[in-house]
């Protein structure tokens, strides 16, 4: 099952990647961005429709609205979640949002994308929020999250 609208904060690395490949496949992309347009490698492209800047610059911001407005949060990591990946899953606890992490530490090659076909076809999810590290954390993670929304969506 595919999600109509692929929500985002924009930043570099997970977020980018979930953007990249709703423009690729002709998805709806949203979301809610830091005042400025800002991220870690500069401003946030303007070929990323529907993206709405707070009212501040705190990523926690964007990140707590990004929960409220989507039906279930995707988590990608490469590890122990820490920083704003972290708070993510504490923000999802918090409003009571489905919310799935997957770590490709943990992972052994297709069982991981069953188990993420299944999670959402379990739960009604027309607006799905990827989250997970920013690239400066994690070089590889920006192509490994394009290849496995690939795995799981094509």
């Amino acid at each position: 099952m595919r999600p109509k609208v692929i929500i985002s904060g924009g930043q570099s690395g997970v977020d980018r990647a979930a953007l990249d490949f709703a423009l690729e496949k002709g998805l709806e992309t949203g979301g809610w961005i830091p005042k400025g347009r800002i991220a870690e490698d500069g401003v946030i492209d303007r070929k990323y429709p529907n993206l709405t800047e707070t009212g501040s610059e705190r990523y926690s911001e964007r990140t707590e609205l990004n929960i409220i407005d989507s039906d279930a949060t995707l988590i990608i990591s490469n590890g122990e979640l820490k920083g704003g990946s972290k708070l993510t899953r504490e923000l999802t606890e918090k409003h009571k949002k489905p919310s799935f992490h997957l770590n490709f530490a943990n992972t052994e090659g297709t069982q991981e994308r069953l188990e993420i076909l299944h999670w959402l076809s379990s739960i009604p999810c027309e607006r799905l929020n990827i989250a997970g590290p920013r690239a400066s954390e994690d070089k590889e993670i920006y192509q490994r999250t394009r290849d496995l929304l690939r795995l799981l969506f094509d």
